[in-house]
């Protein structure tokens, strides 16, 4: 193990044991490939939730990996998967080429990603383009990811201007999020209502301040500053866990298409 890993990264002893399995696991895998390993989402920013948040990783490596060791990576995602590992079937995250995490960039190579499934309730592992989201994630990242191990993220990520959050919250808008305020099947997973609301909230906020904020500070913003008639699914997707039911689909979709309106799409 590397003296210089950070082995109590989050204030959570329970995450902490196993992300200290899952760097092991990846670290095996990836060797020479393997430069660092970051966090991001909810524990970086602040507002995690064990009953329902999940562990945002980044993995970054010197290259684009070759096919064999994207075979070895799922088959260990796999594994981890359906090991029972408390934990592990909540990480969600890719392994990027450190030459491209300076800037965001929507031709950029194909990537291994892991994303969380909310229909089906499990992980998926994917080769893809991270999409426009990791222009916000590479922005918290930036501002206040925390390093598991490898060098500091403000030599590898150049700062994110404003205008280019705006921008990357605009694309999402139109290009991921217009379809779910017309489209009620797209909410049938577990979860996808209230991850909706929380998202948008946090659209709203930094169309309006030109920064990103946890999803809940951008909730309880939303709040405070928008008309009261979007407060109570606003609140009860604050307090959701894992297991209540989803709030109003109807008065979502309704809310989707009042920000859509705000932001002229």
């Amino acid at each position: 193990m590397n003296t210089d890993d950070n082995m109590s990264p989050t204030p959570y002893d329970d995450i902490n044991l196993f992300l200290q399995i899952f760097l092991g696991d990846v670290r095996s895998v990836l060797n020479d490939y393997f430069i660092g390993m970051y966090l991001y989402g909810s524990l970086a920013t602040g507002d995690f939730d064990a009953n329902r948040s999940d562990i945002d990783f980044l993995v970054v490596t010197s290259e684009e990996l070759p096919e064999s060791l994207i075979s070895d990576l799922k088959t260990m995602h796999t594994r981890i998967y359906e090991s029972g590992l408390e934990w592990a079937a909540r990480l969600e995250g890719a392994y990027i080429p450190v030459d491209t995490m300076r800037v965001y960039s929507p031709t950029g190579p194909a990537c291994p990603l892991v994303n969380k499934n909310k229909l089906f309730n499990q992980n998926e592992f994917l080769v893809a383009r991270p999409a426009t989201n990791w222009v916000i994630n590479r922005h918290i990242l930036y501002t206040s990811g925390v390093v598991i191990t490898g060098p500091p993220l403000q030599t590898i990520i150049d700062p994110i201007r404003p205008e280019e959050l705006k921008e990357a919250v605009l694309a999402s808008l139109r290009d991921d999020w217009t379809p779910w305020a017309y489209n009620s099947d797209l909410f049938l997973g577990t979860g996808y209502q209230p991850f909706v609301v929380l998202s948008i909230c946090r659209t709203l906020y930094t169309l309006e301040h030109g920064t990103v904020a946890s999803k809940l500070r951008s909730a309880e913003w939303v709040i405070a500053n928008s008309d009261r008639k979007w407060t109570k699914i606003i609140k009860q997707a604050i307090t959701w866990h894992d297991g209540n039911p989803p709030g109003d689909i109807e008065q979502t979709q309704e809310f989707m298409r009042y920000v859509l309106k705000e932001a002229g799409l």
